[in-house]
This record gives C-alpha cells, sequence and structure tokens, in this order.
C-alpha cells in the first residue's frame, strides 16, 4: 500500500481547506437552502463585455498572448490607474495580467517571502493569505482587528508587529469579511509606520470599486512614497461582475514585477485570451454598469443591516464590499455552530467568522451580492431561528 501521508508535503498537509466552500458545498446538497455564503454578484457579467469574449473566440483569437497579457488591455489597466488614482504605471513593465486576483496574491508572495519571513496579516480577512504565506514556506502573523476600531489596522497594533523578520505586509481593504475601508488620513498613518522599515505591501484592492460613503476609494500606492513599496491588485471579478472570466492584475515596481512574471510565465503561462478581450472592453465601457450595480449592493445593505439590528444582533455597519459581519454572541453559539444550526434548521447558509481568523470568532458572514428576494426570505427564516433559539434558551 502507498502511504499517501508520506507523499505529501509539511506545507500542504497544515493547510486547512476553506470554511467558506465547506458550507458551500453543505448547502448546494439542501435543494431548498438560500446560500449568502459566496461572495459572488448574482448580476450577469454585462452584455457589451460578453459580446467582446464571443467576438474574439468567432475571430479566432484563441492563441497564448504574452506572459504579460495582452498589451491593449495592459494599456487599459494603465490608463484606468491615471483616471482613478492619478499613479503612472509603465503598461510594458509594471502591469501583470493574471488568472483572476487570487493568483496574483499567490505569485506576489512566492515572489517576496523566504521560508520564515513574517507576513503580517490583518484579521478578519479573506481566507486565503494565510494558507497562501504557509505554502510559501512564510510565517503567517495575524494582526486581529475590532469592531471598536471599525475593523480597521491602526499604526500601533503594526508597529507592535513588527519583528527583525517581517517581510510584508497585506492590505485588505475594502475588506473581506467585515466590510470595513480605510480613509486617506488612516493609510498615511499605516504609511508613517512602514517608511521606518524594510516592509513591502500588499494591497488587495478588489472590492476598490464597491465603497458606499461619499468619499472615493484612496489606493495605498497613492500615499507619499508608497508606490515603490508596493503591489497593488485588483481584478474584474467583484467590478463588472466576472468572476468565471477568471481575470485580474498586479501592478507594481518593475524591479519586482518582472519576478513575479516569471513565477506566473512557468506556472500559468498566461491567463485565458477569451477573457482578456473581455477585459478590455469592460474597461472601456463598463463604469455605468458598476455605478448601477454599487446602486444595487447598497439598497441590499442598508436593508440587511436594518433586518439584522432588527433581529436584536448587534452589527457593525460596512463601507465596502458586498458582506456584512453581524455579532453572534448574544445567542450564545459559536460561529460554526450558529451557522450549522441555522442551515439544518432553516436552510440559510452563512460563512462562521472563524473561518476568517480567530477574531472573526462571535461573527458570521453574510453576502448581499444576493437579490432582494433572497435576501428577503433569507431574514425571515433568520427570524424564526433565532426566535426559536431565545425560546429554547428560556
Amino acid at each position: 500500500m502507498v502511504n499517501y501521508e508520506q507523499m505529501l508535503s509539511d506545507r500542504v498537509k497544515i493547510t486547512k481547506p476553506s470554511g467558506i466552500r465547506r458550507f458551500f458545498e453543505m448547502a448546494a446538497k439542501m435543494p431548498h437552502a438560500i446560500s449568502l455564503g459566496v461572495g459572488e454578484p448574482d448580476f450577469e457579467t454585462p452584455w457589451q463585455i460578453r459580446r467582446a469574449g464571443i467576438q474574439s473566440l468567432e475571430k479566432g483569437q484563441t492563441f497564448y498572448t504574452s506572459n504579460w497579457g495582452l498589451a491593449e488591455l495592459r494599456s487599459q489597466i494603465a490608463a484606468l490607474a491615471r483616471r482613478k488614482y492619478q499613479l503612472c504605471y509603465d503598461a510594458d513593465k509594471e502591469i501583470l495580467v493574471t488568472v483572476g486576483g487570487s493568483e496574483a496574491i499567490d505569485n506576489t508572495i512566492r515572489a517576496l517571502v523566504n521560508p520564515g519571513e513574517e507576513v503580517l496579516i490583518p484579521e478578519p480577512s479573506f481566507v486565503c493569505y494565510t494558507p497562501l504565506t504557509q505554502m510559501a514556506g512564510g510565517v503567517p502573523v495575524p494582526l486581529p482587528t475590532r469592531v471598536e476600531d471599525s475593523f480597521k489596522l491602526t499604526p500601533e497594533a503594526l508597529r507592535a508587529a513588527i519583528t527583525p523578520r517581517t517581510k510584508l505586509l497585506i492590505l485588505p481593504y475594502p475588506n473581506n469579511p467585515t466590510g470595513a475601508i480605510m480613509n486617506r488620513d488612516e493609510l498615511q498613518a499605516i504609511a508613517n509606520v512602514i517608511r521606518e522599515t524594510n516592509i513591502m505591501v500588499l494591497s488587495d484592492e478588489i472590492y476598490n470599486s464597491l465603497t458606499y460613503g461619499p468619499d472615493r476609494h484612496v489606493c495605498f500606492a497613492e500615499i507619499d512614497g508608497m508606490k515603490e513599496r508596493t503591489i497593488v491588485v485588483d481584478g474584474f471579478s467583484k467590478s463588472y461582475a466576472m468572476t468565471g472570466w477568471r481575470l485580474g492584475w498586479a501592478m507594481g515596481p518593475k524591479e519586482l514585477m518582472r519576478h513575479i512574471c516569471k513565477i506566473h510565465q512557468f506556472g500559468i503561462m498566461s491567463a485565458p485570451t477569451t477573457a482578456q478581450f473581455a477585459g478590455i472592453e469592460a474597461i472601456r465601457t463598463g463604469d455605468d454598469d458598476i455605478a448601477r450595480m454599487r446602486d444595487q449592493y447598497d439598497l441590499r445593505r442598508r436593508f440587511l443591516l436594518g433586518e439584522l439590528r432588527s433581529m436584536g444582533l448587534d452589527c457593525f455597519e460596512p463601507e465596502g464590499a458586498f458582506y456584512i459581519f453581524p455579532s453572534i454572541e448574544s445567542t450564545g453559539l459559536t460561529s460554526e455552530e450558529f451557522c450549522e444550526r441555522l442551515l439544518h434548521e432553516q436552510e440559510v447558509a452563512v460563512i462562521p467568522g472563524s473561518a476568517f481568523g480567530a477574531s472573526g470568532e462571535g461573527h458570521v458572514r453574510i453576502s448581499y451580492s444576493y437579490s432582494m428576494k433572497h435576501l428577503r426570505e433569507a431574514c425571515s427564516r433568520m427570524r424564526k431561528f433565532l426566535e426559536n433559539l431565545k425560546n429554547e434558551q428560556k
């Protein structure tokens, strides 16, 4: 018999599977379940973007592109950075088109982090940062954030966590799962700490188009002195409802990007050609679609916030992305227990906060990237679940 356990690498063995997918798969087996667990827009990719992909197939544009991506797409991404952030990137040497933002994150960590070096990760945060750090041989260092600080990374917490082995800080704002954002002054305070070090920053800004306050999103690379220290990760999945197209990008100093491209070159070759042609059209003509979808998310956000608070759950008001992160501590259940019971008793799937790091315990993540019809029915079932729970605990 083959001992498969011996065959596996130690790095893979210590990596836990995604806590998001577990509940998604459980719900998929329940025909009447409502899943609010996955961060995927319920909108179809806008038609003109789909048409651009279709037309590229009809024209036979099905060959590999440059490892860096189509030149026209990189030019559009550079133009987008100038338009939104007044940032100038060399489209030929500082922008890499990747298979979603996830590949850009993975490649950046692997390119920068040596075995034993530390990666600072504000938590709660998306589930990929810790396992990708571990698989690169790095040491993930969680930086717990608190609802009292609106789930924002503070300069004091950052400074206290830095050691001689610290190599990389991940800045995941707007944040998944909390919906927290950081404004210019708050990012400036983080930059003031970074300036005193030799630490690089991976700024995951995949939700940059989905903020709901009066102020626009600030890219960390906009802060004085941070462009040369930052790899910005972005993509098409959330802003343009293009999750299945698997298209993203990384942009940063050319001295680093050529090495990040090497990992992409040998592991991937190039992002899907059809998706790249669709991405060109998305940047060219997709601003109105982003605004339309953002208005709908904002409507859902305000509805869900009101409903959850009316159920008696303490709830931080999210200002970005499309997640809400209510506290369920008042129920006396752990986040895992709450989610499992809600799924089995009322067939509503949400994600335990513990899936996003230890500091997420006591909360659950609910995505409002679903229709109002689904949200209304889910809230009705959740209200019934909480009422039953109260009666049970009397």
